[in-house]
């Protein structure tokens, strides 16, 4: 399957990725210091972050560009946000399925941390040919960097993009890596194995959401093994929300280099050690800020995906969801004293049948984040926050049916 011709795939700046098909069209003419030269001119376009390593900006979207990785650094960030809450330890034999490759650094964390005792076999994803191959004009940060290089070079001459291999480096056999050059959505489709982690690490979520829908996660669900993990640096409610109506058991991953912690995903809660906060849990299930994205055939442009969860938003925000602005869930139940706020408040929860923020109803809403009852249901206590979610979920429609709202 192809995708649409308005399918924006997120990508490395165009002007470096302009440098880079220039050198596959030198090396293809048989110019063998074609690599040298683009290595020198991509200097520029590289940025150092606080670990030495390197990442590249974005093309503009929505008059907004990125980063590929976090300035605190590249390499720590995928030390610190994937490799190691992934739970590897101790396995003697690892697949991970590493999606949105880029300059194949997580891929490279995760050997270096794994060391030389595990057999690895490492599934990369990248849609960008130029963005995998710019992996090639950066000094390694971490040793096993090289047998990325390695397998990048392997596939990209191979496949006839590259007019010569130079990297000597081989590559161990207790080490597989596979290189997928698509879309993820159509490759994950194809899948027959299990992984033991997933690596999901596209750009953000409002420029990339395709690849953070209920639908891709359902799939993700379906070729992680039991007590398989997906983590992601974002920390976005719309994520989130999707995977915990993809079925998934959610938490908060560690924090580094951002103002929250990202997500951690299993379809186990044991796996999970941290729950998301409280506030977080109350925004993703109350409030319209908590609607997924949805991808029913995933194929849909990052355009479509977001213009439909904006109309699902609308349809649902002050009718069966509470409006995400002034974050009214999180005052359920608690004393408000500016009186400007507390009328938005007010007219917030009013829409949906709910007298005050201590009402019997705000009670019985928050009740199951709680560890003995509040509101007389006298209700088990949730140990995770899937549950909590998706009790809250329920209860809002509860009251919202019984005040006939």
């Amino acid at each position: 399957m192809k995708t649409k011709s308005n399918y924006q795939a997120l990508t490395a700046t165009d002007d470096a990725l302009k440098i880079i098909r220039e050198c596959f069209t030198e090396e293809h003419k048989g110019n063998k210091c074609a690599r040298n030269k683009t290595k020198n001119l991509l200097k520029e376009y590289f940025i150092e972050t606080a670990d030495g390593s390197y990442t590249l900006k974005s093309n503009n979207v929505n008059d907004k560009s990125e980063t590929m990785h976090t300035h605190h650094g590249a390499i720590s960030e995928s030390m610190e946000k994937f490799v190691k809450p992934a739970k590897l330890e101790g396995k003697k034999k690892v697949k991970i399925l590493d999606i949105c490759s880029g300059l194949g650094y997580n891929a490279a964390s995760c050997i270096e941390f794994l060391g030389d005792d595990v057999d690895i076999e490492i599934d990369m994803i990248e849609i960008s040919r130029e963005t995998l191959a710019s992996s090639l004009f950066i000094e390694d940060p971490i040793k096993s960097y090289s047998i990325i290089k390695s397998a990048v070079e392997n596939k990209l001459y191979d496949d006839g993009t590259l007019g010569f291999k130079f990297n000597k480096d081989e590559i161990p056999d207790r080490i597989k890596i596979n290189i997928y050059l698509s879309d993820a959505r159509y490759v994950i489709k194809e899948i027959d194995k299990k992984y033991d982690a997933v690596f999901l690490d596209p750009f953000s979520p409002l420029k990339s959401p395709e690849l953070y829908t209920i639908d891709f996660f359902l799939i993700l669900k379906n070729i992680l093994k039991d007590e398989g993990i997906i983590l992601t640096y974002t920390s976005a409610a719309p994520v989130r929300s999707a995977m915990v109506h993809a079925g998934f058991h959610v938490g908060e991953s560690p924090l580094f280099g951002r103002k929250s912690g990202g997500t951690v995903a299993s379809k186990v809660p044991e796996v999970i050690e941290k729950s998301l906060p409280d506030n977080d849990e109350r925004m993703i299930a109350l409030s319209d800020a908590g609607v997924p994205f949805r991808d029913p055939e995933l194929n849909a442009s990052n355009d479509e995906i977001r213009e439909r969860r904006e109309k699902e938003r609308k349809s649902l925000r002050g009718i069966k969801k509470f409006a995400s602005t002034v974050k009214t869930p999180i005052y359920l139940g608690k004393d408000v004293n500016d009186a400007r706020l507390k009328r938005r408040l007010l007219r917030n929860i009013n829409t949906l049948g709910i007298a005050d923020l201590k009402s019997k109803e705000a009670y019985y809403i928050i009740c199951p984040q709680f560890d003995e009852c509040i509101c007389g249901c006298k209700a088990s206590k949730l140990d995770n926050s899937s549950s909590r979610i998706n009790e809250m979920i329920k209860r809002l429609t509860n009251v919202m049916e019984e005040n006939k709202v």
